[in-house]
């Protein structure tokens, strides 16, 4: 049983260790006043710091969380560690030998688990170093050397090597005094059927440090072509190595990021070490795993957050590294700082550039940025053809769905405006209002979904008076877009046109026969269009209604339109009269938007080709904007008659 601590080696530690330079190892400290430091918590999430360390009084206290104590309770708490470890740490870092009340010190017996975990990777970095400089490592150092890295870049970064024995570490810590049981828990060694073996044979190792400079875990890259193991292998999950909280490069950048408040993340080990070497010492790299919220916050703690943060994201040009910028982006709204893109010509990652081009070419890298919430968007767009209105539309649904994500409402309106550029679409305020829209339903979404499927009745439910609808899992619907918007004068408009052709067609026939499903704005009102066109069109309905409904709900492709049909087919009118002059009414706003959407389409158009539109190309354009443009006004002028 491990022994108490003596006393007065307690307060010597105490008294032996800043507070201030303790608490600087996870996050930035600035002036507070009065002799204080503040910093944002690392105890809970906050916008502004309300965490503050007193150097005279050794002591710290969050206002907001309300976390206090001395530089012993502060280690303790953000790092998961006894009383005992703790003191035993801060001692190790002051050099300070502790004596203990019940008996003689035994490291093996007397330290905590953290702290032997810890002392086991310092022992086995310190071995694979060592390895690196033996004839059978020769094959790790010649692929530093071609990716640029030199010995001393190799010492810098305590790159080492990884025997290819089966237990060549396992039995130097066993020397050490490590037993078994902590070999494995550390993640050093793995069950052999003869006992434990190395869990790393014949890789080239990289050392992974928390924010306090401890190593915690490995990662080992691949040099044989028989080893059958992935390309990069890391430490498995121990108690002291949990890859979502960790950066590798964190223990060298740490400073230099809270000095410059920015941040750039790269995608491995060989690009923390070309950035650094080239002089972007605030580089630093995720761990086998997606950057994500535990990764966020410790950047947070080093940037503090203020009005000139910046975090680089620095992904691969391939479809990978597109993925990942997109995943960044999703996360992109809780960091304070801003957040850019940067990728290199040609797709080379930052050790690539550094070997073909140069340090200039890598430090070039991380300035000419592109804010990350554009390159998202752009990724999204790129994917549709912004030339026919169906492409544009289904990339701002997409877009939008991303931007509606945002929560603070003044960014996510400014992305909505930029969106609205990047898509061609004119109407601004169109375009945020639709963002804005995404956001609340999402806000709301655990209330009533029903007219999410796309129905457009007041209540999003099945025909007025008719039987209950159907539990049973319905067929994907033939339409996808937002819930209709009854408020909304288009689809108020679309839906009193085709409750007319399905309940009174004699007054819209032949002209709404002629209506395009396109002129219909609202995906489920479409639907129905299309479901009418294939039922042989409103002109069928004169002869025989019956026969006529019949048909467009068979040509109905799910439930969902289907009912849809029912509903529409069975709904009272707006108006008081219904006779050929509302119907013309309707008829004429229908096709009036169609053709102002039509005229905006081609102006967007050759807004966003600017310059580059053919002169022959533009002319035609032009031409068709001013036939649209009087055929509009022929139809304010004399209405249905110019049908």
């Amino acid at each position: 049983m491990a022994g108490r601590i003596n006393d007065d080696d307690v307060k010597a530690v105490r008294d032996a260790v800043p507070i201030d330079a303790v608490v600087s190892e996870y996050l930035q400290l600035r002036n507070a006043g009065g002799g204080n430091l503040k910093g944002l918590c690392p105890f809970h999430d906050e916008k502004s710091p309300s965490f503050q360390v007193s150097p005279s009084k050794g002591l710290f206290h969050c206002f907001g969380c309300q976390e206090g104590g001395d530089t012993i309770a502060f280690v303790m708490k953000i790092d998961h560690l006894s009383f005992s470890e703790t003191v035993e740490r801060l001692a190790a870092k002051a050099g300070i030998t502790l004596r203990y009340e019940e008996g003689g010190y035994n490291p093996s017996h007397q330290r905590g688990e953290r702290i032997r975990l810890i002392e086991a990777h310092q022992a086995a970095a310190e071995f694979y170093v060592r390895a690196l400089e033996s004839p059978e490592a020769e094959i790790g150092r010649k692929f530093l050397a071609e990716r640029g890295f030199d010995q001393d870049a190799a010492t810098h970064f305590r790159v080492g090597y990884s025997p290819a024995g089966w237990d060549h570490l396992t039995r130097y810590l066993r020397g050490k005094g490590f037993s078994d049981k902590e070999l494995i828990t550390s993640g050093l060694s793995q069950d052999g059927r003869r006992g434990p073996i190395d869990r790393f044979r014949g890789r080239l190792m990289w050392p992974i440090s928390d924010t306090a400079g401890d190593i915690v875990g490995f990662g080992a890259r691949k040099l044989r072509d028989d080893d059958n193991g992935p390309k990069y292998l890391n430490t498995p999950e121990t108690p002291v190595y949990k890859k979502s909280q960790v950066l590798y490069g964190i223990d060298l950048a740490k400073k230099d990021i809270a000095k410059a408040s920015r941040a750039v993340v790269v995608e491995g080990y060989t690009d923390v070490m070309a950035c650094h070497l080239a002089g972007v010492t605030t580089a630093i790299a995720t761990c086998g795993t997606a950057f994500g919220n535990d990764h966020i916050k410790i950047l947070r703690r080093l940037l503090m957050d203020n009005g000139s943060a910046r975090v680089i994201f620095t992904f691969d040009g391939d479809s990978a590294g597109q993925k990942a910028a997109l995943r960044a982006f999703e996360d992109d709204q809780k960091f304070a700082a801003e957040t850019y893109i940067a990728i290199a010509p040609d797709g080379m990652d930052p050790c690539d550039l550094r070997l073909v081009k140069g340090d200039d070419a890598v430090r070039d890298l991380v300035e000419p940025r592109t804010p990350l919430f554009e390159f998202a968007l752009r990724q999204i767009v790129g994917r549709y053809d912004l030339e026919t209105p169906a492409g544009r539309a289904a990339a701002l649904d997409e877009a939008a769905a991303v931007v509606a994500k945002i929560k603070t409402s003044s960014v996510q309106r400014e992305v909505a405006v930029q969106l609205a550029g990047l898509v061609g679409i004119l109407d601004q305020e169109f375009v945020v209002h639709r963002v804005a829209q995404l956001a609340r339903w999402a806000r709301d979404k655990g209330g009533d979904q029903g007219d999410r499927g796309g129905r457009g009745g007041p209540q999003g439910r099945g025909p007025r008076g008719g039987a209950p609808q159907q539990t049973a899992p319905a067929p994907a619907p033939a339409f996808s877009g937002p819930a209709l918007n009854l408020r909304s004068p288009a689809h108020r408009t679309e839906r009193e046109l085709l409750k007319l052709a399905l309940q009174k067609p004699a007054l819209v026939s032949p002209a709404f026969d002629a209506y395009g499903v396109d002129e219909f704005t609202a995906p489920p009102y479409a639907a129905v269009r299309r479901c009418i066109e294939e039922a042989g069109g409103a002109e069928q309905g004169i002869a025989d209604d019956r026969a006529y409904l019949g048909a467009v709900l068979d040509a109905a492709p799910d439930n969902t339109v289907r009912n849809l049909v029912t509903e529409l087919a069975v709904e009272v009118f707006h108006g008081r009269t219904i006779d050929e002059t509302y119907a013309g009414m309707h008829l004429v706003h229908v096709r009036l938007r169609a053709v102002d959407r039509r005229i905006a389409d081609v102006q967007s158009s050759l807004a966003r080709l600017g310059n580059h539109v053919a002169p022959q190309d533009l002319a035609a354009a032009q031409n068709e904007v001013w036939v649209l443009q009087q055929y509009a006004q022929t139809l304010r002028a004399h209405g249905a008659a110019a049908l």
